[in-house]
């Protein structure tokens, strides 16, 4: 049996004067406890190209997930990571109504570890840790792995 865990955020946004016809798209989100986020559109579609946006933070929160998640299962499975490093993307279409969505993200993560023969098994752990993963498992579109792994020196 699982068990339940609420997370909160609070979105501010006000109308600005300098906007004459147009919303501006720029606000900010608080967390109890941490910084405030400021976070606009994506530039393309008419936002704060120096802010985040929210098609930023899905694909950050894809990496940062699929990161912890993997590991964990390189931990249960006796894998010393010592660096890890992924330049993600996401495709977003947009259809022609203006409605869009998500339709692939693609992770390259690149693994150093410390046993060269734990090499194999260390990519294949990459498909266990999208199983576990809280936000590949909330998503309904695609997320391709392409991972490598090296054998890394240790500081």
């Amino acid at each position: 049996m699982g068990f339940n865990h609420v997370f909160k955020a609070k979105l501010d946004w006000l109308f600005s004067k300098k906007e004459t016809s147009k919303y501006t798209k720029s606000h900010s989100i608080s967390i109890d406890g941490k910084a405030v986020l400021h976070v606009s559109a994506a530039k393309a579609f008419k936002g704060d190209s120096a802010l985040y946006n929210p098609e930023d933070l899905l694909l950050s929160s894809v990496v940062s997930c699929h990161m912890m998640s993997y590991l964990y299962v390189c931990k249960q499975n006796d894998i010393d990571v010592v660096s890890y490093t992924d330049e993600a993307e996401a495709t977003l279409e947009v259809s022609a109504d203006g409605s869009g969505r998500f339709i692939a993200i693609k992770l390259n993560p690149k693994v150093g570890i410390t046993n060269k023969d734990k090499i194999e098994e260390a990519i294949g752990l990459h498909k266990k840790a999208n199983e576990l993963c809280f936000i590949a498992n909330s998503c309904n579109f695609p997320i391709l792995h392409f991972p490598t792994c090296e054998i890394a020196a240790t500081n």
